[in-house]
């Protein structure tokens, strides 16, 4: 029975009790939460979803009154979440043991008896047998364990729409971790206002558009740190602010005046829909107005006087335009008025036209014509060039012979007009040499600037028919004066009267030139239409159909000019002095040009080339009235001819001292290989290769060409002295170095001969040009300051096509820079004679670097 007791004692006071204690923990925890969280779960679903609504941002976008009654009902929701709260009981010990016993399947409550007293008197044999039965019950609690909480929810949501709560709050966690996330807070702030977002400001500046200047934006961001604008006079400037309050105003401080000018809105104020996030309209305000003179431009809202952005402008003024006449007037060969004037303005003139007025006018007068009208070509835009040159043919205008007082006018984009200083002279007039058309055109002059001078016409007209057998010879002449007298006589009206003035030239220039008129008259026309649509600024289509017309009239004009050239050989035009000759190919090639020139956008170019078209056309039709120069020119002439081949010859002694001089270097070079190289390349160069004594005579016959040459042109300098001009001192030096040229030759110092050489040609060059010079001042002299062919001296270095002659030199920029074919033949010859050096492989190496820098230099 000892050995019972002990070990009783020690299992009550080890292990088991120990293990007990942690069975009650757990199952108190257990019934716990079985009892609790049924009661506590309601609240937790609505705290998840209160807390997913927020973290969703519904309650900030949703309005006040919305919020509020969301906010209450989650309020009540909770408070009746927490009211079945109010049953929870805490469980008790005997619950507890009760909940362990049945758990673990014990019988008789062990548990629960340890707790138990005897009931009654104390009896020890009573004590003693409760006491064994403790014993034996307690026996059977070791290893005693809880259980799981069974709370019943399943059977009470068999659908499990519990779930839904924690879904809804892990993506609402996830969403408020971006940019459009609410807080835990916001169901408890009131609503905010549309965002402020600070109005868009675009400012702009437009200049005028002659000006050819692009927009200027204020705003941008290169332009951001920048306070002064410089623009030009007459620039639009606009101001729009997007965003704001709708009641900015835009003003202007003149620097000079100190007056501030309020620009009015462009549009009223309209509301547009912004793509703002909140979604809310926003006004748009946009001003204009001029910018007339240095200023501050400043935006301001009207019901705070702040000042929200300003602008410096420096304003650029645009000045009149400027036109004076570079030359005075003059007559071209042809009898058109040529005008040559300069043209200033800041950004180009649009426009330019010469005034004409009477200078003379009878007092009383009643003229039938206005003055001529005449618009000018305008200088080209691009480069410093202010020149420019118009030729128009008035002899027609029955103003031409009258003196009159000329005044140029140019417009530009502002329509500002600058005007010229005035010139008086006498319209050029076509002459007449057959007297009866020479007195027709006087009578339909007179009639013309006087329509009262009518019966004085009437009378001229019946004093000149009064013996038409002596002064008429042709009865149609006669017949056709006749007509215009009937006309004139039974004429009423200015209309009638100016048709009789038209009849009357006609019959003139028809007595005085025949058909040809015609085709003169149809060519004119087509390059006055070709002009005017180059000006205007015409279509392609407009421009083919217009050169088709010209290439037609052109073609007819020189058929009937080379018949009669055919039947009137001694009024034929003479040869070029220099050689050159007119051919229908060069003016075909001109149109071409002009057509090209006109689709590809270069107007201004294309109009200069149609005006030295028409003064090809000028001198062309003005030398059929010149007559065969005397024999003097002809002399002249040869002597041109024989500086020509004199300056050849050195050319190409020059060229073989050359080649010569070079063989002989190579011829050295070889020389100086090794024996196993000349074995294997002797029988190659022995063909090439000069004896000394070789080399020695081929020099001695270069030294007698060139003595030979420097005799041709002693003899050509003393026949020039017999002429009357004299020698330049380029042939004299040209003598000296062709004497210095002939002694290297000599000496066999070929290269040293070669530099000689160049500079006797550089020196015949010179002296050409001089000759040149003197030739034309003798012919200028005898032709009364004409060229022959008519030419002025202004165009004495011209061929009869207003070419530049081959001998003065390149072009100073006063024709239009179309390039020569045959420069560009010359110049691809050029360059394949030093490719084709470069590609000789025994060339010296000198030579070969000197051609690639040439090459280089292109």
């Amino acid at each position: 029975m000892a050995f019972d007791l002990k070990r009783l004692s020690d299992f009550l006071k080890g292990g088991p009790i120990v293990g007990l204690r942690r069975t009650r923990a757990a199952t108190r925890a257990t019934m716990l939460v079985e009892r609790l969280w049924p009661l506590v779960l309601p609240l937790v679903i609505v705290v998840s979803l209160f807390v997913s609504l927020s973290w969703l941002g519904v309650f900030r976008i949703l309005p006040d009154w919305p919020r509020l009654g969301l906010m209450a009902l989650f309020g009540a929701a909770a408070l009746a979440a927490l009211w079945p709260l109010r049953h929870f009981r805490s469980p008790g010990a005997g619950e507890i043991d009760r909940r362990i016993e049945t758990a673990n399947a014990l019988r008789h409550a062990p548990l629960r008896s340890q707790d138990d007293r005897l009931a009654g008197a104390s009896d020890p044999f009573a004590a003693a047998l409760w006491r064994e039965h403790r014993k034996r019950l307690a026996t059977s609690l070791g290893g005693l364990k809880g259980e799981l909480p069974r709370t019943g929810i399943p059977d009470r949501d068999p659908w499990a729409l519990r779930a839904v709560a924690p879904l809804l709050l892990v993506v609402a966690f996830a969403f408020s971790l971006g940019p459009g996330g609410g807080s835990l807070t916001d169901g408890f702030r009131a609503a905010a206002g549309p965002q402020s977002v600070p109005p868009r400001i675009d400012a702009w500046v437009t200049p005028p558009a002659y000006t050819g200047k692009a927009p200027l934006y204020m705003t941008a961001d290169a332009n951001q740190g920048q306070s002064l604008f410089t623009v030009p006079e007459g620039s639009l400037v606009a101001v729009r602010v997007t965003g704001g309050s709708g009641t900015e105003s835009l003003s202007y401080l003149d620097a000079h005046t100190a007056e501030e000018t309020a620009f009015e809105p462009a549009a009223p104020t309209a509301p547009v829909t912004a793509s703002s996030r909140a979604g809310a309209a926003q006004t748009v305000s946009q001003f204009s107005g001029p910018l007339a003179a240095d200023g501050l431009l400043s935006l301001r809202r009207d019901e705070e006087g702040e000042e929200i952005a300003n602008w410096s402008f420096t304003v650029t003024p645009d000045d009149a335009p400027q036109i004076r006449f570079a030359e005075e007037p003059t007559r071209a060969v042809n009898g058109a008025l040529q005008l040559t004037y300069e043209i200033e303005d800041d950004y180009g003139a649009v426009s330019a036209r010469a005034v004409f007025e009477p200078a003379d006018a009878a007092p009383g007068a009643r003229p039938l014509y206005e003055a001529p009208e005449m618009r000018l070509t305008l200088p080209r835009r691009r480069g410093d060039e202010i020149v420019a040159r118009t030729s128009r043919d008035l002899t027609e205008h029955p103003w031409a012979g009258t003196l009159v007082d000329l005044t140029l006018e140019a417009e530009d984009g502002a329509g500002q007009i600058g005007r010229s200083e005035a010139e008086r002279f006498t319209l050029p007039e076509r002459p007449f040499i057959n007297p009866l058309a020479l007195a027709l055109v006087e009578q339909r002059q007179l009639l013309a600037l006087d329509a009262n001078a009518k019966q004085r016409v009437l009378d001229l007209m019946d004093a000149i028919t009064l013996r038409p057998e002596d002064t008429i010879p042709e009865l149609t002449h006669y017949l056709g004066i006749m007509a215009a007298r009937a006309r004139l006589d039974e004429a009423t009206s200015d209309d009638q009267l100016r048709s009789v003035v038209d009849y009357l030239w006609e019959i003139a220039v028809t007595i005085e030139d025949g058909s040809l008129t015609d085709a003169e008259r149809r060519l004119r026309m087509a390059q006055e239409a070709l002009r005017e649509a180059l000006e205007e600024g015409a279509s392609d289509e407009e421009i083919e159909q217009l050169m088709a017309e010209l290439r037609e009239a052109m073609q007819e004009f020189l058929r009937e000019f080379a018949e009669r050239a055919m039947q009137n050989p001694e009024q034929a035009m003479p040869m070029p002095q220099n050689g050159q000759e007119m051919r229908q190919s060069d003016l075909e090639r001109m149109m071409d040009q002009i057509e090209e020139l006109a689709k590809s956008g270069a107007r201004d170019e294309a109009q200069q080339l149609l005006s030295q078209l028409q003064d090809m056309m000028n001198n062309l039709q003005a030398g059929r009235q010149q007559q065969q120069q005397g024999g003097e020119q002809s002399e002249m002439r040869q002597q041109m001819d024989q500086l020509g081949e004199i300056m050849r010859r050195q050319q190409e002694l020059m060229n073989e001292t050359f080649q010569m001089q070079q063989g002989q270097m190579q011829q050295g070079q070889q020389g100086q290989q090794q024996p196993g190289q000349q074995g294997q390349e002797g029988e190659q160069g022995q063909g090439g290769q000069m004896s000394p004594e070789e080399f020695t005579e081929a020099m001695r016959q270069l030294q007698e060409g060139q003595g030979q040459l420097r005799q041709d042109l002693q003899s050509m300098m003393e026949a020039l002295e017999g002429m009357g001009l004299q020698p330049g001192e380029g042939f004299s030096e040209s003598g000296e170095a062709m004497g210095r040229a002939g002694d290297s030759l000599g000496e066999g110092q070929g290269e040293r001969a070669v530099g000689e050489q160049g500079q006797a040609l550089e020196a015949l060059r010179r002296g050409a040009q001089d000759m040149m010079q003197q030739m034309q001042q003798a012919m200028e002299g005898e032709g009364g300051g004409q060229q022959p062919g008519g030419r002025s001296r202004q165009g004495a270095d011209r061929d009869p096509l207003g070419r530049p002659r081959a001998t003065t030199g390149p072009d100073f920029g006063d024709t239009v820079r179309v390039p020569d074919e045959i420069d560009v033949q010359r110049a691809r010859r050029i360059l394949e004679a030093i490719r084709e050096r470069l590609g000789n492989a025994l060339s010296p190496e000198l030579e070969r670097d000197y051609l690639e820098r040439l090459l280089e230099m292109r």
